[in-house]
């Protein structure tokens, strides 16, 4: 039977807020994971999004059991290969390809992949998907639109991010067809590079109470 990520309501469970981070420097990784491993965000998206990010993902699996880390950004198949072999728990997309969805029945590691449509939505629960990343949220509706996609499209559950603040991260939670929200609001590239640890996990603390 084909590999989807059915596993991945369960493997997220009880996490409302995932932080999405750009690692830029590798001697970041450990203390920034461990701060908001502190400050209750376990499940982290670690984006392939710069020379680094591939060697931090590697370091947080293997130094941090505690946090549950997945790779983002995970754009072809030869990416999930690798952050599957780096210790990624599941990879996330910001859109999707036949390609990737192919790799994906065949990989280990579940797979989030992204939509904006309906008609990618209905794609990918044909390919047998129940969990799907909204992106850009808020740029493509937001709100509206999963309340628009709720009706027709019942069964489909979202993971929305772009765009999500914190003032707005709790009514996205309250809509019925949202498992969690990512966002990065909590891991600014100014307090990372200020390294200040203390900061990140205070803000993952008040992330953790939605």
């Amino acid at each position: 039977m084909p590999h989807t990520n059915a596993s991945l309501p369960a493997l997220l469970d009880g996490c409302a807020v995932i932080p999405v981070l750009t690692i830029s420097h590798i001697e970041d990784a450990l203390p920034l994971a461990e701060a908001l491993v502190k400050g209750g965000l376990n499940v982290l998206e670690l984006t392939l999004r710069t020379p680094v990010a591939l060697e931090a993902l590697r370091l947080i699996a293997a130094e941090i059991p505690e946090a549950i880390i997945g790779a983002g950004t995970v754009n072809t198949p030869e990416l999930l290969t690798q952050v599957t072999d780096a210790g990624a728990r599941f990879a996330v997309s910001p859109g999707h390809t036949d390609r990737l969805l192919d790799a994906a029945e065949n990989s280990l590691t579940p797979l989030l992949p992204g939509v904006a449509t309906a008609s990618e939505v209905m794609h990918l629960m044909e390919r047998g998907y129940s969990m799907l990343k909204l992106f850009p949220a808020e740029a493509i509706g937001g709100r509206e639109l999963l309340k628009s996609f709720s009706g027709p499209l019942a069964h489909a559950k979202f993971c929305p991010t772009g765009g999500i603040s914190p003032d707005l991260a709790p009514s996205y939670l309250s809509l019925p067809n949202v498992v969690c929200v990512g966002g990065s609001w909590m891991v600014s590239a100014q307090d990372i590079a200020n390294r200040d640890w203390a900061k990140i996990e205070t803000l993952a603390r008040a992330a953790a109470r939605f």
